[in-house]
């Protein structure tokens, strides 16, 4: 595993007020498990986008076997081997999943016609090779975004790919599905497959990568063998400082009860009881597919109540649209922040004082100044990394889309947050800002509700722990009663 099957060579670019690659130089070898790390904004998606010819660079060049790569196009790039698959999924989700595996690439018979039954055939082969359970007749919007997300996986690999580069592939998968990829990819590399690995979580790296590449402010900053480093090491390449405190510690008084859920049934989620206290983060935890966002949803009026009742400050409300959530000062900050969190075509002012437009008009007469300067003071408060507030959202890093959804939200004076997977998708360094500024929220009297997949960051936030189990709530849980084994237990339904 010595021959360098991908060479990066002094890849530059620029975008607007930005250098998003710095002569950046890197290379893989055949048949091995490269690990690519940096916090958002290091230039890790804009070296994915240049290898598989998404975009161009303005220098430098890209090798695959010897031969350059740079002045061809995504489709013939793809042709040659590499494939990759993007954090966010691109299937066509009222199609069965075989149709999927061979879109762009149809088996047809002698006459002509397309050949279903060996598509569906092949595309059981192919699941039944990796170990996955999933049938190929059924449309890719039944299946839960994990398996969605296999997929992916799969199409790649039918198209032969010798080198596959995935993007954040586990964001969304539990810890068996995650076990299920790593068995693939141990036989991908197996296999003599170059897998590229681009992860923010740390114990992924350090179990299935060889080497490992740090990227920081669009630059290389190391590659190392994997086993011969640390967590550590690899987070001070990283930020360029030591990390010291996953979770700061915080100084919030937990006073009065400001939402309090009774009975709260509807959206596939049934019989929710929580309160909600001023100055506390309440977590909500559970498998994938619980009911947690459901619950969000309910709360935020992006889904119908059937029965059960909200009540803010002890007085009942109705909510039935976002609206009257947002009036009533409740919040929803959107696990997929581009999606549902942000226009990225527009830019950090027009995301930041869209829903409170009205504020900043008068007879009908927008008061730009007034929008400038409101705008201006969150980027200062919440540290948005930006050449200035008309950059655009599709260009800024993850950590910062997700305080410009914050933004919004606080020049709106909403006081409960709902924090739908906070730090999805964001690295380490960045994890920490959003940490410190929840405490700083609820230090001022804000209350948050923080939903979240990761184990270790429900324990080290929460000031209580909310466990949901089929769609059901398993139980509540104080600080003091908070462990991993008694929340994967009520998660599981074992309690």
């Amino acid at each position: 595993m010595t021959e360098s099957i991908l060479r990066v060579q002094d890849v530059t670019k620029r975008y607007p007020g930005v250098i998003a690659l710095n002569h950046v130089s890197m290379e893989f070898r055949e048949g091995e498990v490269h690990g690519l790390v940096g916090e958002n904004g290091a230039g890790k998606s804009t070296i994915i986008k240049v290898i598989s010819g998404a975009i161009s660079p303005d220098g430098g060049a890209v090798y695959y076997n010897g031969r350059d790569l740079t002045q061809l196009k995504n489709r013939e790039i793809r042709e040659t081997g590499i494939e990759v698959v993007y954090q966010e999924l691109n299937l066509a989700s009222q199609l069965p999943v075989y149709e999927n595996i061979y879109v762009g690439n149809l088996l047809r018979k002698r006459n002509g016609l397309v050949d279903r039954g060996t598509m569906i055939a092949e595309t059981r082969k192919l699941f039944d090779q990796l170990g996955i359970d999933i049938d190929p007749e059924i449309r890719v919007d039944k299946l839960t975004v994990a398996f969605q997300q296999f997929v992916e996986i799969a199409r790649a690999i039918s198209r032969h790919a010798k080198i596959l580069i995935m993007d954040e592939p586990t964001a969304t998968l539990t810890n068996t599905d995650v076990q299920i990829l790593f068995r693939t990819i141990r036989k991908l590399r197996a296999d003599g497959v170059t897998i590229l690995y681009v992860s923010h979580r740390m114990e992924e790296i350090f179990e299935i990568t060889d080497r490992c590449t740090v990227m920081r402010d669009g630059e290389c900053i190391t590659t190392v063998q994997t086993s011969e480093t640390s967590r550590k090491e690899l987070i001070q390449y990283m930020v360029g400082r030591e990390v010291t405190e996953s979770y700061p510690k915080r100084s919030a008084v937990i006073g009065e009860e400001v939402l309090r859920a009774e009975h709260l049934t509807g959206n596939g989620v049934s019989d929710i009881n929580f309160s909600l206290h001023r100055g506390e983060i309440l977590g909500f935890g559970g498998l994938v597919g619980a009911g947690r966002t459901e619950t969000a949803e309910m709360i935020f009026g992006a889904a119908r109540t059937e029965s059960g009742r909200l009540l803010i400050h002890g007085e009942e409300v109705r909510i039935d649209s976002p609206q009257k959530a947002v009036e009533h000062g409740i919040a929803l900050i959107p696990e997929d922040r581009k999606q549902h969190g942000l226009i990225l075509s527009k830019s950090i002012l027009e995301n930041a004082t869209l829903p409170t437009m009205h504020a900043f008009a008068k007879h009908h007469v927008l008061n730009r100044k007034r929008q400038i300067q409101a705008t201006q003071e969150q980027v200062d408060a919440l540290q948005i990394k930006t050449p200035s507030i008309d950059q655009l959202a599709k260009n800024l890093s993850g950590g910062n889309q997700q305080k410009v959804v914050l933004a919004k939200w606080l020049i709106g004076q909403s006081e409960i947050l709902i924090f739908d997977e906070p730090t999805r998708g964001i690295d380490v360094g960045a994890k920490h800002e959003i940490y410190c500024l929840m405490n700083k929220l609820v230090e001022s009297g804000k209350s948050i509700i923080m939903i979240s997949s990761d184990m270790p960051e429900l324990l080290g936030m929460s000031d209580r722990l909310v466990v949901l189990c089929e769609r059901h709530q398993a139980g509540t849980l104080d600080r003091e009663h908070m462990d991993q084994h008694t929340v994967l237990d009520l998660a599981s339904g074992d309690k």
